[in-house]
């Protein structure tokens, strides 16, 4: 793999992040532009590190699986239980996909990254419209 393919990988895996990020830092959220850009970067190194030490295609499974257990920690940390509402699900959920979008841009797989991102950001953007719209944002 040369320099220009991993700088679009990374550079793909950074875009993406500080896009989800956006959308979480506009709405005043715990995680945004730059925890969210540095989960999805910090999957892609570790997806391309694997990859590249070696030919087996299982330690980028491997990789990703381990991404994946261990932000379910980090996502948790930003679930908050205040008066009668749980906060942070929603931000915890992109902290989760984010990672495996960032798992997919280490891995080139361009379709991917580019419908599951496109679907994760409508979702963020219009289904938060929606929920602002029929009052029920709790997340």
């Amino acid at each position: 793999m040369d320099w220009t393919d991993v700088a679009l990988r990374l550079g793909a895996a950074a875009l993406l992040g500080a896009l989800i990020g956006l959308d979480r830092e506009l709405r005043h959220k715990s995680a945004g532009v730059r925890t969210i850009s540095l989960v999805t970067l910090g999957t892609a190194v570790a997806v391309l590190a694997a990859t590249g030490a070696t030919a087996d295609s299982a330690a980028s499974s491997r990789v990703i699986q381990g991404a994946l257990a261990g932000l379910g920690f980090l996502g948790g940390g930003v679930i908050v239980h205040h008066r009668h509402n749980i906060e942070g699900l929603t931000t915890a959920a992109a902290i989760w996909t984010s990672a495996a979008l960032g798992g997919a841009c280490g891995m080139g797989l361009w379709p991917l990254v580019a419908i599951g991102g496109g679907l994760m950001l409508v979702l963020l953007i219009v289904a938060g419209w929606l929920e602002s719209r029929l009052g029920q944002t709790k997340h």
